[in-house]
């Protein structure tokens, strides 16, 4: 049996938004079969910071986006549902989630989600008198 896969992006941003923080999907529908693996390709570039938070979500037909995984260059975590057969590792440019052991219910829309953790700005300091 095929298994159908889309894959949407899309940009989570807290900070002010900025042209040059961005996530692009190459592959935008993938086909596998039951039992296999799969590699869904989630490219990215985060100007706006050195660490940025990089999501996946899984939304299955006639339900809400369901909050897979959070990865950075240092750390991360998973949500139970995900432990096993799904993982992901973060590049420079890209955040990749491979998923094992395919099966029917893994036929779903995935999002994968970009959020710069710089949220404030700084000013100048000034002594007082």
């Amino acid at each position: 049996m095929k298994l159908w896969l889309e894959v949407l992006i899309f940009a989570l941003v807290i900070a002010e938004c900025r042209a040059e923080d961005t996530v692009d999907q190459p592959n935008k529908h993938v086909t596998e079969a039951e039992g296999g693996s799969v590699t869904l390709q989630c490219k990215y570039t985060a100007t706006t910071t050195t660490t940025p938070e990089l999501f996946w979500y899984i939304q299955r037909a006639n339900d809400i986006p369901k909050y897979m995984l959070r990865k950075n260059k240092y750390n991360g975590d998973q949500g139970t549902e995900f432990q096993e057969r799904f993982d992901s590792a973060v590049s420079s440019d890209s955040v990749p989630l491979t998923i094992k052991d395919l099966r029917v219910s893994d036929s779903a829309v995935y999002y994968c989600a970009l959020q710069p953790t710089v949220t404030e700005t700084h000013s100048a300091l000034t002594q007082k008198p």
